[in-house]
C-alpha cells in the first residue's frame, strides 16, 4: 500500500497559474505530450446493430475507478451540454459520440493518476460557449499539468484507489440512509393524509382504489369542490430587478435558490400574484402536473395558482396530499407537442377530505414529524458533501505533488 511521506525539501515554481510550486524533480507537460486526444461522432443506429457496443458520450461505463476492474481503460472528457468538462472512465470495446472525447493516454502514463489529474483541472472553464457549453479540443491539448516519474504516478494511483475506497463506502452508506429516512418520510404522510391520526378508528371504503380504506367520518372530495386554478399569462419583462417589480416565476426560479434567466414584471394583477404562502401546480412543460411551494412574484405562462376554499380544505393538507394528486396529474398529460396538464383530470380527482379541525392536528402532526425527519436527511446530506470535498482535496494534493506518496 502507498503512503504519504514526508514532503519533498525541494519545490520550485511550476509557471502554470493554477498549480503553483511542484515538487523540484517534476516537469510540466501539455496535454497534448501525453496523449492523443480524439473527438468523438455521430452514431448511426446501423453501427449499432451491426456491432452492439455500447454508446458513450460525458458519460463513462463508471465515474471512479474500482481497484478490480483496471483492464482496457480510457478516459473520457464530456465535451457539450451538462457533461462538458466531466471526466469519466470506460473499458473494453465502445463507441464514442459526439458528446465525448476520448483521451488516448501514452503507455507510460497511469491512467487512474492522468485521469483524476485532469479531474482537478475543470476542464468546463475552457468552454467555448455559456448557453451550450462546448470544449475546443485544440485548447485542451495546450493546457498545461504537473507531470511525476512513472514510479511516483504508480504510487499515487495506489494511494488514490486505496484511501478514496473508504471514503466512497462512507458516502454510499449514507446515501442509503437518506434513502432510508425518505421512504420513511414518503410513508408516514401517505399513511397520515389517507387513514388519520387514530389507526384503530371505524372505517370505510372510501371508492378509490389508490387510497382504500379511510375513517368513517371522513368525505370525499373531487378537487374542483375545494380549490380552483389561476393560470399566468405571457407577458414581456424585464432582465433587472426594477424598483417596484418581481420576480416572473419560472419552474427553473421555483426549484432553486437563484435563476440566471429571471426576468421581472410590476404586479397589476392581485390573482396572479404569488406570495410563499401559496402553492403552485405547473402547467406546462416536462415538470406538468408538479405542485411546488410559491415564492414572492408573479406567476408565468407555464404555471398555476392553486386557490383553496378554506371552508372545506387547508392548502397545507392538500400539499401533503400531492404525492398521490402527481401520481396521476403528470401521468396524464394533454397535447401532442409540449405536455399540458389535464384540467380534467385535476377537477375530478377524488381526494379524502377530513373535518377541518382534524385536517388542522394533521398538519400540525406531519410538520413536527417530517421537519425532525428532514434534519436528519439534512446532516447526513452535510456529511456526504464534506466527504466528498476530503476526496477532492485529497486527490488533488496527491496528483499535484503537494503531499509526497512513496510506495
Amino acid at each position: 500500500m502507498s503512503e504519504v511521506a514526508v514532503a519533498p525539501a525541494q519545490y520550485k515554481e511550476s509557471g502554470v497559474q493554477w498549480l503553483g510550486k511542484i515538487p523540484a524533480h517534476w516537469e510540466v507537460k501539455r496535454i497534448k505530450d501525453l496523449s492523443e486526444l480524439q473527438s468523438g461522432e455521430t452514431i448511426t443506429s446501423q453501427q449499432l446493430t451491426d456491432e452492439g457496443y455500447p454508446v458513450y458520450g460525458g458519460n463513462g461505463k463508471r465515474g471512479y475507478f474500482s481497484r478490480y476492474n483496471l483492464q482496457g481503460e480510457y478516459i473520457l472528457i464530456g465535451r457539450q451540454g451538462a457533461l462538458c468538462g466531466n471526466i469519466n472512465y470506460a473499458s473494453g470495446k465502445f463507441w464514442a459520440s459526439e458528446h465525448a472525447v476520448v483521451v488516448y493516454k501514452d503507455k507510460a502514463v497511469n491512467t487512474v493518476w492522468y485521469g483524476e489529474l485532469l479531474r482537478i483541472m475543470n476542464l468546463n472553464q475552457y468552454s467555448l460557449a455559456a448557453a451550450q457549453p462546448g470544449l475546443s479540443v485544440d485548447k485542451i491539448k495546450r493546457l498545461e499539468l504537473p507531470f511525476a516519474p512513472a514510479a511516483e504516478q504508480e504510487a499515487i494511483a495506489d494511494y488514490i484507489l486505496d484511501h478514496t475506497a473508504a471514503i466512497d463506502r462512507k458516502i454510499d452508506l449514507l446515501g442509503q440512509k437518506i434513502k432510508l429516512y425518505q421512504t420513511l418520510r414518503k410513508t408516514l404522510i401517505n399513511e397520515t393524509v389517507c387513514r388519520g391520526l387514530h389507526p384503530h378508528a371505524p372505517r370505510k371504503d372510501s371508492g378509490i382504489e389508490w387510497i382504500g380504506e379511510i375513517p368513517a367520518h371522513w368525505q370525499v372530495k373531487r378537487f374542483k369542490s375545494f380549490a380552483s386554478s389561476v393560470k399566468g399569462k405571457a407577458a414581456e419583462g424585464f432582465d433587472e430587478q426594477l424598483p417596484g417589480t418581481l420576480p416572473v416565476l419560472s419552474l427553473d426560479y421555483l426549484r432553486n435558490e437563484t435563476s440566471s434567466s429571471t426576468t421581472y414584471l410590476a404586479p397589476t394583477n392581485k390573482a396572479t400574484l404569488v406570495t410563499p404562502n401559496d402553492y403552485i401546480i405547473i402547467w406546462d412543460g416536462a415538470g406538468v402536473g408538479e405542485m411546488l411551494k410559491g415564492k414572492m412574484g408573479i406567476l408565468s405562462s407555464t404555471i398555476a395558482k392553486l386557490v383553496f376554499d378554506k371552508k372545506v380544505m387547508h392548502a397545507d393538507f392538500c400539499y401533503f396530499l400531492r404525492a398521490a394528486i402527481e401520481h396521476i396529474t403528470k401521468g396524464i398529460p394533454a397535447g401532442m407537442g409540449i405536455p399540458h396538464l389535464n384540467p380534467v383530470v385535476l377537477n375530478t380527482f377524488p381526494c379524502p377530505c377530513p373535518p377541518l379541525e382534524e385536517q388542522s392536528l394533521i398538519i400540525d402532526f406531519l410538520k413536527k414529524k417530517t421537519s425532525k425527519l428532514d434534519t436528519i436527511t439534512t446532516n447526513l446530506t452535510t456529511q456526504i458533501a464534506t466527504l466528498k470535498e476530503l476526496r477532492k482535496t485529497l486527490i488533488n494534493d496527491v496528483v499535484t505533488g503537494k503531499l509526497n506518496v512513496t510506495a
